[in-house]
């Protein structure tokens, strides 16, 4: 029951694809929290060189989140995949769709926390469950779904044409627009 709103893999770059615009995958070995450091650093340099650097932070956290949870709650590894789409959200839309996909080899389906309302004491001060809660919050768009060869895909998506829109309109401290892509190579 799916949850969420809406040969070997190579450790090379992204590459283009005729079809969905950019792609990138890295396979990431159980517990080798190192490889995650670096799958974030090469998805940075990635979303950078594909023009959708506004993605970049909020990318990073949510997929360093869907990364450590399947690595942390399963018996295997985890391959992650980042595919920059040409087009919105439904076919024929403008604009840019990254999606991110997690896959491991574990059917049981990740539960996100429950929301409480009232104070939890040791809840409130837990170091872990809160993954899930920040993709929900964080992304257009999110899921999962069981993988007929076993395992599970836990993915989401972020419409790149709404924060590259935003980053360009931004505002400085001064009340003058700033433009983001400009401050960044400055």
């Amino acid at each position: 029951m799916p949850i969420g709103r809406g040969t070997r893999i190579g450790w090379n770059g992204g590459s283009r694809t005729n079809i969905t615009g950019y792609r990138l995958r890295r396979a990431v070995r159980r517990a080798d929290l190192p490889a995650v450091a670096e799958t974030r650093r090469v998805l940075r340099d990635n979303l950078r060189e594909w023009g959708v650097a506004a993605l970049v932070d909020t990318t990073e956290l949510l997929a360093t989140e869907l990364l450590t949870n399947a690595l942390q709650h399963t018996c295997g590894g985890a391959v992650l995949t980042a595919t920059l789409s040409p087009e919105g959200f439904r076919p024929g839309e403008p604009g840019q769709r990254l999606r991110i996909e997690v896959r491991d080899t574990v059917a049981r389906l990740p539960r996100p926390r429950p929301q409480r309302w009232e104070p939890d004491p040791v809840g409130d001060y837990g170091t872990s469950g809160r993954g899930l809660l920040l993709v929900d919050a964080l992304a257009d768009d999110w899921g999962v779904r069981p993988c007929a060869a076993g395992g599970k895909e836990v993915w989401f998506e972020l419409n790149a044409e709404a924060l590259n829109t935003e980053a360009l309109n931004t505002e400085a401290p001064n009340g003058e627009a700033l433009n983001a892509l400009d401050a960044e190579t400055a």
